[in-house]
């Protein structure tokens, strides 16, 4: 009898509940599963546990709903898989790998018309991210000549990313309204703009390093900002902008001569044209593809980089003992820009 009842539950244990489960709430678990994976393996080594998951982990209800994080394919992991997974994702109407795909293809694949189309896409459903991608673009007339630049374009493109909460967006167009950049000057409303942007990334650092001393997922979810389809915590670098910066540094591909990278660590923006990007006035050691970049790592430190350190002192001094006030009010100057 013994021996009869452990056979029995042995044949329990090796029957699959999964094939009780209807087909619309596998394909539900599977959309949860695909939104919130924390990397593509993890939602890859799902579709290759068997047949029916496979198929139904590439239903277009579920790909519609892949996360950042799940599209985050990396360069050195770079394939024509990778390619078709990202293209089915788009073609499922999603607009995080519209925006993921434009980029790849604009910067890295160097096919302009069919990036600036997907990223398009994804603007016009109110991804944040690709409208301010756009807006770069237009500002520096990326994939054409220096006479396909539209700062009217920009600006809009721009203001519409800070709208939906873009931080770097509302930096830029802080900038623009500031020096009167494709846009009427108004100093007051640009400083203003500028400071509800820092303000916005110190509240978002901050909830951020209190999600990760108290564990609370309420707070890490109040910590994500960047607005649009893939909201994302200010501090951390977007996976494509990680993909574009891996990309270039690996030598898959070599710039032509003249063209350089984006001088700023986190945003991986090549130039498509010699002279593209803006050049420090002061040093002219380092370029940015736009005023949000010069500004974020002039912080992050090229304040230090740029100034040598005798000057600084040679300032301090002069303040100090009350001479030489005009260098001093030339280099805070240029850290305020």
């Amino acid at each position: 009898m013994t021996h009869l009842n452990k056979k029995q539950r042995l044949e329990n244990l090796t029957v699959n509940h999964l094939d009780d489960l209807h087909d619309d709430l596998v394909i539900t678990i599977l959309r949860k599963l695909s939104s919130s994976a924390s990397s593509p393996a993890d939602f890859l080594s799902v579709l290759i546990t068997c047949k029916r998951l496979n198929r139904l982990g590439l239903h277009p209800l579920v790909l519609s709903r892949a996360g950042t994080q799940t599209l985050a394919v990396t360069a050195d992991k770079w394939s024509d898989s990778a390619h078709k997974f990202l293209k089915r994702c788009v073609n499922a109407g999603n607009i995080d790998a519209c925006f993921a795909l434009g980029m790849i293809r604009f910067y890295c694949l160097q096919n302009p018309v069919s990036g600036a189309s997907l990223m398009a896409r994804a603007a016009i459903k109110s991804h944040a991210p690709a409208l301010y991608s756009l807006s770069v673009i237009q500002f520096n007339g990326s994939g054409g000549t220096k006479s396909d630049k539209n700062l009217r374009a920009g600006v809009a493109l721009c203001a519409r990313s800070a709208y939906l909460g873009h931080v770097d967006a509302l930096r830029e167009l802080g900038h623009c309204l500031q020096d009167g950049y494709g846009v009427p000057r108004d100093v007051s409303e640009g400083r203003r703009l500028l400071i509800q942007a820092n303000a916005r990334e110190l509240a978002c650092s901050l909830r951020a390093y209190l999600s990760l001393k108290t564990g609370n997922e309420t707070v890490t979810d109040l910590a994500s900002c960047g607005g649009g389809g893939g909201i994302i915590p200010v501090q951390e670098i977007h996976p494509v902008n990680r993909f574009l910066k891996d990309w270039f540094d690996s030598g898959r591909i070599v710039l032509a001569e003249g063209l350089r990278m984006c001088s700023h660590g986190g945003c991986g923006r090549p130039e498509t044209r010699s002279h593209e990007f803006r050049r420090c006035s002061v040093c002219g050691k380092v370029n940015y593809c736009s005023r949000g970049c010069q500004a974020l790592d002039w912080r992050a430190k090229h304040k230090m980089e740029c100034t040598p350190l005798d000057l600084w002192v040679a300032a301090a001094a002069a303040v100090e003992f009350g001479d030489g006030d005009g260098e001093a009010v030339a280099i805070e100057n240029h850290a305020a820009r």
